[in-house]
């Protein structure tokens, strides 16, 4: 079974969601947003959802995390949580 680690920052609005992708494709620290904006507890971790296999998070985070570029930002994300930035960090 794959398994993957991403993170991630969690706002309500996709308007924040794409001035934050905006602010991390201009240089800024994807975990120092993480910690500022992010409304998930994650946050506090920069933003760190660890490791975890198919099925353990929403759908569309699967469907990001197990076919999307490694090392890329990827969002706006739409869940039932609100708007997500994802960066998958690694996938075996």
């Amino acid at each position: 079974m794959p398994t993957a680690t991403a993170r991630h920052i969690l706002v309500p609005t996709e308007e924040q969601c794409l001035d934050l992708k905006k602010q991390i494709e201009g240089g800024a620290d994807f975990a120092a947003l993480a910690k500022e904006h992010s409304k998930c507890p994650s946050g506090r971790s920069g933003g760190d959802l660890g490791s975890f296999g198919p099925g353990q998070m929403v759908k569309e985070f699967d469907t990001v995390v197990f076919n999307e570029a490694v090392g890329e930002v990827h969002g706006p994300v739409k869940t039932q949580f609100g708007y997500h930035l994802l960066e998958v960090t690694s996938r075996s």
